[in-house]
């Protein structure tokens, strides 16, 4: 069970093994099959990252639907949602170090959400994420981070499969990758509803390939369990003009309290 409370006095989670071990080598050949130069995207990239354009993969669709995923996004957007973008980022050697930063609300606080997923194991000589907790509520006016915040950040540490979610206006950065090693992931917005008409203004500059026209309620149900459960190619070949029989199936209550029942949150928090 999520621990509301606690996750929206944090403002994030950690998910522990969230996806399944044996979709972990196929995501990591997507990845570096979408691996795209920065000049080769709408707008450029920032350099000391590899990004991989890879919104299209049926298997990445499959992870950011994933129902232990989705009930911790749910529950922090508090509204409907939609899956906005995703795009995999790996810090290369010697590269990947940020400020301590806030990606931001839009219209209200908590109306985004972010997710990082990752492919290999990762922790401080990789590049591992650095975050705050507790700082996605700032005062009124507050617009800069103080220069003693960095000596209160902490690191992830973790496998593969792990998932770190997170509001968006938490503060955090990725960090340098010191040692070199690989450490692929993906970085996955979700967005309150509401704002889908903005967001359809720029996902073009932002390389948005991905149908985002369906929405998701904060709670689990429907693509994401039979996705889960299943080959997500069987679930919803994600083309532009989602079938009707994909974007129409609904599962009864009962069996998505079954199914809720059979299937733990396995959430843990850093201290």
């Amino acid at each position: 069970m999520i621990d509301r409370e606690q996750l929206h006095r944090d403002g994030y989670a950690l998910l522990r093994g969230a996806i399944p071990g044996d979709w972990l080598d196929e995501l990591r050949d997507v990845f570096d099959a979408g691996v795209t130069p920065s000049e080769l995207w709408p707008v450029p990239r920032g350099p000391g990252w590899r990004h991989s354009w890879l919104d299209l993969d049926p298997r990445i669709q499959a992870v950011c639907r994933l129902p232990a995923l989705l009930q911790v996004v749910g529950a922090l957007i508090g509204s409907s949602y939609f899956i906005a973008q995703v795009e995999g980022r790996e810090p290369l050697p010697g590269g990947g170090q940020q400020g301590l930063h806030r990606d931001l609300s839009a219209k209200r606080p908590g109306d985004t959400v972010n997710a990082i997923a990752f492919f290999d194991d990762f922790g401080v000589d990789n590049g591992a994420t650095r975050f705050i907790p507790g700082t996605h509520r700032p005062a009124p006016g507050e617009t800069t981070v103080g220069p003693g915040e960095e000596q209160r950040a902490q690191y992830l540490s973790g496998s593969a499969g792990d998932i770190f979610v997170f509001d968006a206006d938490l503060l955090h950065a990725g960090s340098l990758n010191r040692g070199g090693g690989r450490r692929r992931s993906i970085l996955i917005g979700y967005f309150d509803a509401q704002l889908h008409a903005a967001h359809l203004q720029t996902a073009g500059l932002r390389g948005v390939r991905m149908d985002t026209s369906e929405r998701f309620l904060p709670t689990v149900v429907g693509r994401a369990i039979r996705a889960a459960r299943g080959d997500p190619r069987q679930a919803c070949r994600h083309d532009p003009r989602p079938s009707s029989n994909c974007r129409n199936q609904s599962l009864t209550t009962q069996s998505i309290t079954r199914w809720m029942r059979s299937t733990p949150l396995r959430l843990s928090t850093l201290w």
